[in-house]
């Protein structure tokens, strides 16, 4: 029987502390003020892992669900933080893909972010204390359609900033512009990007979709390109061609270095990549492959996002289909995390492509911006919409084929169709699997809840070495237990729930938790 008595000996074994009486610590709590907002630490402590969260919208024009799902996502993931995080006084630069939707046709809905997700973020940040005046939307590639795919109307009804920046350097005014200096560029010295995208005092999401597109998806990795001011974003060009860039823009030697990569990787076998160059093969994409490691090297967003409420076949106004249109499915999950390689390499493998088919991919392993290529080494996390986390398998999840038009290969003279998946077995080796950033717990640790104090909901994670028997239970200062949180088996790796004291008085509690015959307790200070 679990007593009052060994409930205190538990604390003392446990590492909690009553140095304060319930009112002293109240009382400090109460002058605690959250002037800075932020992702949630699970996700900043896992910086190597990819989160799934599962939607449930049935369909793509429910725009009431879309939203719903962005809002409950968004209130999930940012939350307020007193030190640490970003001031609440910053801007908030937001880049969906807003791109090319020439109609209101519902058939083209899945060119673009969907506007309707992305008004359940910027919602879910005005509910921490941020107004719409510090958003900003910004999209160079044929943004002229904002109306049409909805950007310009939700704009107006969240108070966003949104702006047609598709004039050309000299022309757009520089207070648009943001130069960045790319220190370890191999094609760009300086990239200019709109503003405020990079600028100081400035915090960036990047909401890709779930799309397909010659460079085989618009994922996490691409969509910031399109934060970058003409000719500057025009990384998809020919190798031959200078894009009209200012000389001292662009590294010496640049050329020189695309070709004698695009030779190497040929040689080493990279898929696809022997496909004859010109504009639709290796070269080309080694060309377009190296703009995208300098834009990324310098480009950090506080998260990466892949709006896959529902993915489309087809990049723009064209696809698969008999009318030679796109083609949207319900695929219901968003896709996020830090890194926007592991992002991209969970999305592909979900839309039915083997990631290690990607050239991108290689060359973000050697530029140093990815350290795994297989994607069922990414530590990877189901994100519920409570804010709770548990390690999750990615065969667990459904898989939606999303053709592409990415390098056809040609089998013994017998080119693959035009649409295609990516999908032939490729072999993770050591020179590109990578080694796993993040180890596995090597003991049972209980953390400390966060936010703690709080009101009316915390988060609780506790590490497990091996799998086993984990109980989580709150008590109260009796020690008898008000509320179960967990009672099942789990899993190695770090598992994260979500305690909602609504129904609580204000008061101190502890977090007891079981496992292996051990227990660990923290104190949880609830406020009204």
């Amino acid at each position: 029987m679990f007593t009052r008595r060994s409930f205190l000996q538990s604390l003392a074994a446990g590492g909690a502390t009553l140095a304060l009486t319930p009112r002293e610590v109240l009382a400090d709590a109460h002058h605690t003020t959250a002037d800075y907002f932020g992702v949630h630490p699970f996700v900043e402590t896992h910086p190597a892992a990819v989160f799934i969260m599962k939607t449930s919208v049935d369909a793509k024009t429910n725009h009431a669900a879309v939203k719903e799902a962005g809002l409950t996502f968004g209130s999930s993931v940012f939350v307020p933080m007193t030190a640490a995080g970003v001031p609440k006084t910053h801007k908030v630069a937001l880049k969906p893909n807003i791109v090319m939707m020439p109609t209101t046709d519902v058939t083209d809905m899945g060119i673009v972010t969907d506007a309707y997700f992305v008004e359940g973020i910027i919602e879910s940040l005005k509910l921490l204390g941020l107004s719409g005046n510090q958003f900003y939307l910004r999209e160079v590639n044929d943004p002229g359609q904002f109306s049409n795919s909805g950007y310009a109307q939700m704009a107006a009804r969240t108070g966003a900033d949104i702006r047609k920046l598709d004039d050309p350097i000299g022309v757009i005014p520089e207070s648009e512009i943001q130069w960045i200096d790319v220190p370890n560029g191999k094609y760009f010295t300086r990239i200019p990007f709109l503003w405020p995208v990079n600028a100081p005092d400035t915090w960036l999401l990047n909401i890709a979709k779930l799309k397909t597109h010659l460079m085989g998806m618009t994922l996490c990795a691409k969509n910031i390109q399109g934060a970058i001011a003409i000719p500057y974003v025009r990384h998809c060009v020919a190798y031959d061609d200078s894009m009209g860039l200012a000389a001292e823009h662009v590294q010496t030697g640049a050329k020189e270095y695309i070709l004698q990569n695009y030779n190497r990787h040929r040689a080493d076998g990279i898929p696809r990549w022997d496909r004859p160059g010109g504009d639709a093969g290796g070269l080309w994409q080694e060309t377009w492959a190296t703009r995208c490691m300098d834009n990324n090297s310098v480009t950090h967003a506080g998260l990466n996002i892949i709006e896959a409420v529902y993915g489309r076949e087809g990049p723009f106004t064209y696809g698969p289909s008999p009318e030679g249109k796109g083609i949207d499915h319900l695929t219901n999950m968003i896709i996020f995390g830090k890194n926007p390689f592991h992002v991209d390499t969970v999305g592909l493998w979900l839309a039915g492509h083997e990631p290690g088919n990607l050239g991108y991919l290689h060359c973000a392993i050697e530029r140093g911006l990815s350290t795994i290529l297989n994607p069922m080494s990414i530590p990877l996390y189901e994100w519920k919409a409570d804010g709770s986390a548990t390690p999750a398998i990615l065969n667990s999840f459904q898989r939606t084929p999303l053709r592409t038009q990415y390098l056809r290969r040609d089998y013994n003279g017998q080119e693959e169709a035009e649409w295609h998946l990516l999908n032939e077995p490729y072999v993770y080796t050591t020179t590109y699997a990578g080694s796993l950033p993040e180890n596995k717990p090597q003991s049972f640790v209980l953390r400390q809840n966060f936010p703690n104090p709080f009101n009316p909901s915390t988060s609780i994670q506790v590490d497990l070495p091996r799998e086993g028997y984990l109980r989580i239970e709150v008590n109260d200062i009796h020690g008898q237990t008000v509320d179960l949180l967990m009672d099942e088996v789990r899993g190695a790796g770090s598992h994260m729930v979500r305690w909602d004291a609504r129904q609580r008085a204000s008061g101190l509690y502890f977090c007891r938790a079981l496992f292996g015959g051990s227990s660990a307790v923290k104190t949880m200070v609830l406020i009204r």
